[in-house]
């Protein structure tokens, strides 16, 4: 016997986990947050019209959901014309808050220049602090491809952030 999951249901939901999803989509949009409200729009869109029929917990659904959209969000994109960057400002002074705010954005960055599904999977490890079992059922992956998506994905990120200190010092 299934249960009819009401809307009323869905709807808190959304009012209690859309900042964690939200911060999930950001970081899976390599810190666009335009686009990561897009992204986490269309996932709970989407999900909304099938809400009745997702058994268990909703939240693993809309991560699973979440990376599999940035994916191919990030396929679609790729064949755009790129957009022209705006010029980059002088570096800003330190002090306060903003070296945790720089690291933040550093990070950010350095996962956009990841592949999308290492980032999915590194984005659902780390940040929402999913088991390997549990991210390789979110991306239909086996365990072993998160282990070693995983460990290539902190060695690359470490290399980056690296590669970023060094042309900043």
């Amino acid at each position: 016997m299934s249960t009819i999951r009401p809307d009323s249901e869905f709807a808190d939901f959304v009012a209690h986990r859309s900042t964690a999803l939200l911060r999930t989509a950001y970081l899976l949009c390599a810190g666009d947050r335009a686009a990561a409200e897009d992204l986490l729009q269309d996932v709970l869109e989407r999900v909304y019209a099938r809400h009745r029929r997702v058994r268990g917990d909703l939240e693993p659904y809309v991560r699973a959901a979440l990376a599999n959209a940035a994916a191919n969000r990030w396929r679609t994109r790729s064949r755009r014309v790129r957009e022209a960057p705006l010029e980059q400002v002088g570096e800003p002074g330190v002090g306060g808050h903003e070296g945790a705010v720089l690291d933040r954005d550093r990070v950010a960055r350095a996962l956009g220049e990841l592949p999308v599904r290492v980032r999915a999977v590194l984005v659902l490890r780390f940040f929402d602090d999913l088991s390997e079992a549990d991210t390789a059922a979110a991306l239909g992956v086996s365990p072993g491809t998160v282990k070693s998506q995983t460990a290539r994905g902190v060695a690359r990120l470490r290399d980056l952030l690296a590669e970023h200190d060094m042309t900043r010092g």
